[in-house]
């Protein structure tokens, strides 16, 4: 893409080439290129402007790895980890410049509404992150405000990237909040499904260690549930893992699940991620289209990921 970094001094530039070089999907810029070309030829006409959202996901990245002192990103040593903690707080904040260099190159009469709302899905994306700190230290998360969660954290922005690729291709503002709004359903969806192949997944296919939910008692949609409908013994049970400090995990992950199976969590999960991904493709198949093929292949994408097991 059009990304042009400096090259001194080199520990300020280098973690950025590093980050956006790891293993990622790059789902949001493909977002808003398939939007673009759902309305308008040629998507590669805005590959900076899609490039600016995965440069801000990436800051974001950065930050959240210090924050939640993860030694891994995408199977590597984070940032903060290769080098230190400062280095990953200064070049982060060059990220998040660059992704307005990115932008500018918008035409002049579409320029202020994309930076509006930029500003506004990237300060949403930092109230969920505070939101989900917040509950580490909270007893009681209740749904709607872990629903809210993910929405703010996660999905705003894979709705914004669908939402810019539309708007940039001069589409109708109705359509573009459509698919903003489609991303967004289709976000929490994913973020649940996680929450879902954290328990539940084969390991041989999951990227991470299954059941790691579990053992660091992350408030996730099947704990949440789970402390909302356990009541006599279950509670007790769930409450007596909750606290312990010393454990094996494996019979930790297998007495919690235990316990979900018991309370119908799955199914429970099941139909929550199943209403957020039909809400969303409601609202897809409502929006006009230029292009058919781009529409469809749009479409197909997300299924695609949806029915992923990793």
């Amino acid at each position: 893409s059009t990304l042009e970094l400096g090259r001194n001094p080199q520990e300020l530039y280098d973690p950025i080439t590093y980050i956006l070089n790891l293993d990622g999907k790059r789902i949001r810029p493909l977002l808003s290129l398939l939007a673009y070309g759902i309305y308008k030829p040629n998507p590669e006409d805005i590959l900076s402007q899609a490039a600016a959202v995965e440069v801000f996901h990436n800051f974001t990245l950065m930050h959240d790895d210090i924050m939640d002192d993860a030694p891994l990103r995408r199977g590597k040593d984070a940032v903060h980890v290769k080098w230190n903690k400062n280095v990953a707080i200064l070049s982060g904040d060059v990220m998040l410049v660059k992704a307005y260099d990115l932008l500018l190159l918008t035409e002049a009469e579409k320029l202020g509404e994309v930076i509006r709302l930029f500003n506004k899905t990237a300060s949403e994306v930092c109230e969920g992150q505070q939101f989900d700190m917040n509950f580490e230290s909270l007893e009681l998360v209740f749904e709607e405000e872990y629903l809210t969660m993910i929405r703010l954290k996660t999905a705003v922005l894979l709705g914004f990237a669908l939402q810019l690729g539309a708007l940039l291709a001069g589409a109708d503002k109705d359509d573009a909040q459509k698919l903003y709004d489609f991303g967004v359903n289709i976000g929490v969806g994913f973020q649940l499904k996680d929450d879902l192949l954290d328990v539940y997944a084969d390991q041989a296919k999951f990227g991470k260690q299954v059941g790691g939910d579990i053992i660091s008692n992350k408030k996730t949609f099947l704990l949440i549930k789970a402390l909302e409908l356990a009541t006599g013994e279950d509670a007790e049970t769930l409450n007596y893992w909750l606290n312990q400090t010393d454990f094996d995990k494996d019979e930790k992950v297998k007495a919690v699940r235990a316990i979900y199976e018991k309370l119908g969590i799955r199914a429970l999960a099941e139909s929550k991620i199943n209403s957020f991904f039909e809400a969303g493709f409601e609202q897809y198949d409502a929006i006009s289209f230029n292009n058919e093929d781009y529409f469809l292949e749009l479409k197909q994408l997300t299924k695609d990921l949806i029915h992923r097991e990793k």
